[in-house]
């Protein structure tokens, strides 16, 4: 591969980088075709994005992002490396990775999870990855927020319907919800 054909592919995966926020590095190492197809394939049904990349296109990409990934870097890029991208959803690929494990019903766990960055945080090992499944999405955090904001306004609707719309019907209902 040529010096040219290189940097194409890092500034390649540099720009998937930048417009993807949350990505997993994985290590397929041991998969037969048959694996890593059905692996990509179940990827591809999630709307996650799977390549591999050379650890050292990959360092060379983190270098030229803003966000410090030297950890990931150092801590992730050993042996085989793949990249799950997600654009929207931070757990999306760590959902992906253990529904694909537990179709394989194997007792070692492949693929293994290195590391991800998300929204420029590091995360580092095997043990993270449960919780990284368990992250709420952008949507989910914002629904909920929705659902707290509406509460109040819910209850005053519903005190005002009780109350038979006056004033004193209101604070009548109001003071028997507080137990007053």
């Amino acid at each position: 591969m040529t010096r040219d054909e290189k940097k194409l592919i890092i500034d390649s995966l540099t720009e998937k980088l930048k417009e993807n926020p949350f990505f997993y590095i994985t290590d397929a190492s041991g998969f037969s075709v048959a694996e890593v197809n059905a692996f990509r394939r179940t990827c591809f049904e999630k709307g996650v994005e799977y390549k591999v990349y050379k650890n050292t296109m990959i360092a060379k990409a983190f270098e030229n992002l803003d966000a410090d990934y030297s950890k990931l870097a150092e801590g992730a890029l050993k042996g085989f490396s793949g990249i799950l991208f997600s654009k929207e959803t931070s757990n999306l690929p760590a959902k992906v990775l253990l529904d694909f494990r537990k179709k394989q019903g194997k007792k070692e766990f492949r693929p293994v999870f290195k590391g991800a960055g998300i929204d420029s945080d590091v995360f580092l090992g095997e043990a993270n990855l449960e919780v990284l499944a368990t992250l709420k999405s952008k949507e989910e955090l914002i629904g909920e927020l929705i659902g707290l904001l509406q509460s109040p306004a819910k209850n005053l609707v519903s005190a005002l319907q009780s109350g038979q719309n006056n004033i004193t019907g209101v604070l009548k209902t109001l003071a028997e919800r507080n137990g007053n």
